[in-house]
């Protein structure tokens, strides 16, 4: 007997059937595109709900599934937007469809950002490089909405050169903006550009963001994260005010399979969200 729709509904390895409504190449080499899904049926829609941080998995018959950290704000009411890198087998088949293709969205997953919790009333910075911002995308534009629930925002984003920035017509428009502080940044000196010039770790503690009533939010390679705590560091950032969003070979996005197992966690269970106090009690793979 087919599962009802209720038990569709609460089957955790069920995807929403979902299609392409747009797709946006982010990058000069195009290796980066951003995907506006719709979920078909109007329940799924009405019943999704995610918070700033989260996680989907997306899904193609056929190919398999990846996790894919959910880029629009809960305050966008037209779609999910996945910026996905073209990197594997997954990546590239979707990479290669068009408008009106079907995919395949089991989510949200994972805990988020303390938007509403932790993160009222305090100044936020945000640090993000590469095809790190896509999740922080996502937390600042639920911040901007709710603009009178938190303090300062710094914004420190860089990529490799100008056409690896992501989502460069919404940095012009934040930089325009009186109430938020962005700083963007790339690695070395490009012909006709006139904006910061070094890495985000260095342009960090030019900047000095103070960590008086602060919190930082922080996604980017390992060796960004890396070389940006030495000088939050040094300016008095503590380890409980950095939150880290982490990846760690995550593969059923519910904590069954074990493939994101680090100690006593699992990555996408109990992340990918976690304070840079609570990352260094996890063992040294991290």
């Amino acid at each position: 007997m087919a599962e009802s729709k209720k038990e569709q509904i609460n089957n955790p390895y069920m995807p929403f059937p979902a299609r392409i409504e747009d797709i946006i190449v982010e990058t000069e080499d195009g290796n980066l595109k951003t995907f506006r899904l719709m979920l078909e049926r109007p329940e799924d829609r009405e019943n999704w709900s995610h918070v700033p941080g989260q996680f989907a998995m997306l899904s193609l018959a056929g190919r398999g599934e990846i996790p894919i950290g959910i880029a629009s704000s809960p305050t966008e009411k037209d779609g999910l937007l996945f910026t996905v890198n073209k990197a594997g087998v997954v990546t590239g088949a979707l990479h290669s469809m068009e408008v009106g293709a079907s995919v395949g969205v089991r989510g949200p997953l994972g805990n988020g950002f303390p938007v509403d919790s932790e993160l009222k009333g305090k100044n936020i910075v945000i640090i993000a490089g590469g095809f790190a911002f896509t999740t922080l995308r996502a937390t600042l534009l639920y911040m901007l909405a709710n603009r009178r629930d938190y303090g300062r925002i710094t914004v420190i984003y860089g990529a490799r050169t100008p056409g690896m920035l992501l989502y460069r017509k919404e940095l012009e428009e934040w930089q325009k903006r009186d109430d938020v502080e962005m700083h963007v940044t790339i690695d070395r000196e490009t012909q006709g550009w006139t904006g910061l010039v070094g890495f985000v770790p260095t342009v960090a503690g030019q900047v000095a963001p103070s960590p008086e009533n602060a919190v930082a939010l922080i996604c980017g390679p390992p060796v960004m994260i890396k070389f940006t705590m030495p000088p939050l560091e040094k300016i008095g950032w503590t380890d409980e005010q950095v939150y880290l969003s982490l990846e760690n070979r995550m593969k059923c996005g519910i904590g069954i399979c074990g493939h994101c197992n680090c100690g006593p966690v699992y990555v996408c269970k109990d992340g990918p969200v976690f304070t840079r106090a609570e990352v260094m009690k996890l063992p040294v793979e991290f």
